[in-house]
């Protein structure tokens, strides 16, 4: 008898011809999840197998945290021919618990003995005969189910763990990420890198208006997404000699529209460094000044590649409501400035004028600003 993690995968059922493939990266991320903690990790009939873990819950942590995992099931390995061994390990993994319950068999082995009726049939005879009255079979809304599938050997077990779902990550391109210390962007990253892209973190640093907590702060934000994507590159970019620049020739009610600019076309050229193929923001219509209709269309026009924005019909509770579940509210929630409060204006232009922005921009040494800042740019691996 072997204990083991059963992990179960959705979406990916429905890729036809192409499922090999979503299958192999998805078991390198569950490899890479369980990797130092031991485990051994395989694909057989459908299933994903990790085995070798002494810390059982540990594991399970991790691994419902990969994205294209649907659910996990701590479960029980047994030789399938042996049944009666099977109805003894099913009676005592049902041991304790009361209320109602059902078997659910599933037979990918045709030529067992039994057909998955009569499975049901049998261990839930035997399991009901062992309860001692604690519990009544219901086989429509039961509280308890066991499963019970028969494929190279049995596999039985009582707890079915929600996973994050998605996809895995790798299998849907690389983006760039735009990443604040705030509560959207890292929101917006998690939501895109579920649908399995891979995901290049650029975050902007204003030392010393910004402090070394403001970029460690952003560095914790990024190693909790790195928990759900397996890794993930950082670039800390330098953005005070741009910031100052701006706040001291532009309009000073364009000042957070030009920065925001100048922030695209440098992320941009990172994204394409890094072979990346669009950029992803945490902006949402009307939230701040910055993200008007208007104020986000003037800034995609300095970048030609797609800029995603998950949360853009989010309001602030929804994007609160996700940053709780995916752990990363309390981290945003510290008091710590990063560059896009430096220098706010008093009365941001939510509707500028294109003639305007340009007329502010060309007063900036643009080129020489945009290759100092990502010459300098310090590039950080978690």
């Amino acid at each position: 008898m072997q204990k083991l993690l059963l992990v179960r995968y959705g979406e990916i059922y429905l890729k036809g011809q192409n499922r090999p493939y979503f299958l192999k990266t998805l078991v390198s991320r569950v490899r890479e999840a369980v990797r130092d903690i031991g485990g051994n990790v395989w694909l057989h009939d459908a299933r994903i197998f990790v085995s070798g873990v002494e810390d059982m819950d540990e594991c399970i942590r991790r691994v419902r945290r990969v994205f294209g995992v649907h659910s996990v099931c701590p479960a029980l390995a047994l030789e399938k021919d042996d049944f009666d061994l099977l109805l003894c390990t099913a009676a005592e993994m049902m041991e304790g618990l009361e209320g109602t319950f059902k078997v659910e068999a599933r037979r990918s082995d045709k030529h067992y003995f039994l057909d998955s009726p009569a499975i049901n049939a049998r261990v839930g005879e035997y399991v009901l005969e062992n309860s001692c009255g604690r519990l009544k079979v219901d086989v429509k809304k039961p509280e308890h189910v066991l499963s019970v599938e028969i494929r190279d050997k049995a596999y039985l077990y009582s707890r079915v763990i929600p996973a994050v779902g998605g996809m895995p990550v790798g299998t849907g391109g690389r983006a760039a990420l735009l990443l604040s210390g705030g509560i959207d962007s890292p929101v917006a990253g998690y939501m895109i890198a579920k649908r399995g892209v891979e995901l290049v973190a650029v975050h902007y640093y204003s030392f010393p208006y910004t402090g070394p907590q403001a970029r460690q702060k952003v560095l914790d934000l990024a190693q909790i997404l790195s928990g759900y994507t397996c890794g993930m590159r950082v670039y800390v970019v330098p953005f005070t000699r741009i910031q100052m620049e701006i706040h001291a020739k532009c309009p000073d009610d364009y000042t957070t529209l030009i920065m925001r600019r100048y922030m695209m076309r440098i992320a941009e050229i990172i994204a394409r460094r890094e072979g990346a193929m669009a950029l992803v923001t945490g902006e949402s219509i009307g939230q701040v000044a910055s993200q008007t209709m208007e104020a986000l269309n003037a800034t995609d026009q300095v970048v030609d590649m797609p800029v995603f924005r998950p949360v853009i019909g989010f309001d602030k509770i929804d994007i609160i409501r996700e940053a709780e579940e995916i752990g990363t509210y309390e981290t945003s929630c510290l008091p710590y400035e990063d560059c896009c409060t430096v220098f706010t204006p008093r009365h941001p232009a939510t509707r500028p004028k294109m003639e305007k922005i340009l007329a502010g921009e060309e007063l900036l040494a643009q080129e020489e600003l945009i290759e100092e800042a990502v010459r300098e740019a310090e590039v950080i691996d978690l």
